[in-house]
C-alpha cells in the first residue's frame, strides 16, 4: 500500500559550519499588507489512541522490549536548560515569568521573544512555508499575555545561508496573518495610522555558509502594555482555585525534535494519513503543522471581565513544568487528565514513539494551550462565556503543595 495511501487507524484507549562569508543584511519596513489565506486544517479534538505497526524496529536490540523515547533522546535537554535559566537568574534576578516586565509610568511594558525551533525542519519537507510565520507570532504574543498585556508590536528576523525571496515573502504573509489574528484589523490603504497590533519592521540576514542548503531560521520579539494596578502576576492565588483550559490546535511549536525523532524511528512519513473525529482524513505533516493558536482576543476579553488571578502558556515543558511557574510558593496543581479531548495526534505520537505518560505531559501542550487560574466563584461563568467557537475546559484546580498531580 502506497505510503499516502495508508490510514492510521485509532482505536479507543487511555490516554553547519561557520559563517564562510560576512552576512548581508537587509532592514526591512514597509511590508505588503493583505491578508494570506492559509490551507491548513487544525488538528481535531478526540480521545483516541493509535493502533499501529512501525515500519522499522522499534525495539531495542537484543533486550526485546520497546525502546521508550525521551526528549533527552531526540536532543534536547530540558533539565541543562532550566539549569541554565538558574544561572541567568543570578546575573538578572527579575526574570522568570512568561515575559520580561518593565515598569513605564503607570503602565508595565511586556517583552518576549521566541522562535518556531525544528518545526521548521518539516516545512522545510513540505515546502509549506506559510504558517511558520503564524506560529513565530503566537509563541511571541501569547506569553506577552499572560500577565495581562496587549500585544503592541512585532519585530521578526529571517535568516539563511542563500536568499529565496519567494520562500521568505511566504514567511513574512504568515507574520502578518499572525498580527491581524492578534488584533490588527485588515489593511486600508487610505487609513495611515498604525493598527492595533503592528509588524512594526525586521531583520533579512544572508549569511552564506552558516545554515544548510534551503534552510532558514527564524526568531520575533513582541512589546505589549499593561496598567500596573492590572497586571496578571498570580500572587493571589489560592487553594481551591480553579484551572480552566484553552484548546490546542495539536502540538504548536514545542517538542518537534522528539516528533522528528518518533518520524525517523517508526518510519512513518509526513504524507501517511491520519484520521480526524469527523470522519476525514488529514495527513501526518498537516496535523504536525497545524498553526500555533493565537489567544489574544480571547484571552483579552475574559480577562477584562474580571476573575483571572494567573495564566500559564503551556510551551516547552507542557504542564509538568509550566503551571507551577505562575503559582505563589507552596502551591500545586491537581489535573483532571479525562477533563479535556486530547488531539488525535498526541495519541499517534505516543503510540508510535513508544513515549510514557511523564514524558508526554512533560513535552508537549497535550490539547491545551494556555491554562487561566481563576477564583472558583468566576469559573462557571468564564466557560458558560467561552462555548462556541472557542469553548474552555475545567481541567484541575490549584492544591496545596508543590508540581503537578494527574489523577
Amino acid at each position: 500500500m502506497a505510503a499516502a495511501d495508508r490510514v492510521l487507524q485509532f482505536l479507543r484507549g487511555p490516554t553547519g559550519s561557520p559563517a564562510a562569508a560576512a552576512p548581508a543584511r537587509v532592514a526591512r519596513r514597509g511590508l505588503p499588507q493583505t491578508r494570506h489565506q492559509l490551507h491548513f486544517r487544525q488538528a481535531p479534538a478526540g480521545t483516541r489512541r493509535a493502533s499501529v505497526s512501525c515500519r522499522s524496529s522499534c525495539t531495542s536490540s537484543g533486550s526485546g522490549e520497546e525502546e521508550r523515547l525521551t526528549y533527552k533522546d531526540a536532543g534536547v535537554d530540558v533539565d541543562a536548560g532550566n539549569e541554565l535559566v538558574r544561572r541567568i537568574a543570578r546575573m538578572t534576578p527579575w526574570i522568570g515569568g512568561f515575559s520580561g516586565l518593565f515598569p513605564f509610568g503607570k503602565y508595565y511594558l511586556a517583552a518576549s521573544t521566541d522562535g518556531v525551533g525544528t518545526k521548521l525542519k518539516l516545512a522545510f519537507e513540505t515546502g509549506i512555508h506559510d504558517t511558520v510565520g503564524i506560529d513565530l507570532v503566537a509563541m511571541c504574543v501569547n506569553d506577552i499575555i499572560t500577565s495581562g498585556a496587549k500585544p503592541l508590536f512585532f519585530l521578526d528576523y529571517y535568516a539563511t545561508s542563500k536568499l529565496d525571496v519567494d520562500v521568505a515573502e511566504k514567511v513574512i504573509k504568515g507574520i502578518k496573518v499572525g498580527c491581524q489574528q492578534s488584533g490588527c484589523p485588515k489593511n486600508n490603504k487610505k487609513q495611515k495610522k498604525l493598527p492595533d497590533f503592528a509588524l512594526l519592521g525586521g531583520e533579512t540576514a544572508e549569511m552564506p555558509g552558516f545554515y544548510a542548503k534551503d534552510e532558514y531560521d527564524v526568531c520575533g520579539f513582541a512589546l505589549g502594555i499593561v496598567e500596573k494596578d492590572k497586571l496578571i502576576d498570580g500572587k493571589n492565588i489560592v487553594k481551591g482555585d480553579v484551572l480552566i483550559g484553552l484548546p490546542s490546535s495539536g502540538v504548536h511549536s514545542n517538542g518537534f525534535s522528539l516528533v522528528r525523532r518518533v518520524l525517523e524511528k517508526s518510519g512513518f512519513s509526513l504524507s501517511d494519513q491520519l484520521p480526524r473525529n469527523d470522519g476525514i482524513t488529514t495527513t501526518v505533516g498537516e496535523a504536525l503543522l497545524a498553526p500555533t493558536v493565537i489567544y489574544v482576543k480571547q484571552v483579552l476579553e475574559i480577562i477584562s471581565k474580571g476573575g483571572v488571578k494567573g495564566l500559564a502558556h503551556i510551551t516547552g515543558g507542557g504542564f509538568t513544568e509550566n503551571i507551577p511557574r505562575v503559582f505563589p510558593s507552596g502551591l500545586g496543581a491537581k489535573i483532571f487528565t479525562g477533563s479535556w479531548e486530547v488531539p488525535p495526534v498526541f495519541s499517534w505520537l505516543q503510540q508510535v514513539g513508544n513515549i510514557d505518560d511523564a514524558e508526554m505531559r512533560r513535552t508537549f501542550n497535550m490539547g491545551i494551550g494556555m491554562v487561566l487560574v481563576v477564583g472558583r466563584e468566576s469559573a462557571d461563568r468564564i466557560i458558560e462565556d467561552t462555548r462556541g467557537a472557542n469553548p474552555a475546559y475545567r481541567i484541575g484546580e490549584v492544591i496545596q503543595g508543590k508540581g503537578v498531580q494527574y489523577v
